[in-house]
């Protein structure tokens, strides 16, 4: 959960470099019974979004390891043109597969 937890902050802040790079970023972590909640959130960026490669296997890779460990990720874009990731992980979640 602690690694999921990581990587789920990891490719957020990824992203928003990459798709609204100058904008305001709050990343928060809660408790919520036996599961920790991770979420971030950003604003509309103040500079065009970068042209770098991409694969777009990061929010897949992501929401796929929440998954597996019994969580849920949703995530889009805000009303005020910002996005909005939130990730839900059971503490001691076991991953599946490979």
């Amino acid at each position: 959960m602690q690694r999921a937890a990581y990587r789920t902050v990891q490719e957020a802040l990824a992203n928003v470099r990459k798709h609204a790079p100058g904008s305001a970023v709050e990343v928060a972590f809660h408790r919520r019974g036996a599961a920790v909640e991770v979420t971030v959130a950003d604003t509309v960026g103040r500079h065009p979004a970068l042209g770098l490669p991409s694969a777009r296997h990061g929010p897949t890779g992501v929401r796929e390891r929440a998954e597996q460990l019994g969580g849920a990720l949703p995530h889009g874009p805000t009303p005020d043109g910002g996005y909005l990731l939130h990730a839900r992980l059971p503490q001691g979640g076991t991953a599946h597969g490979p």
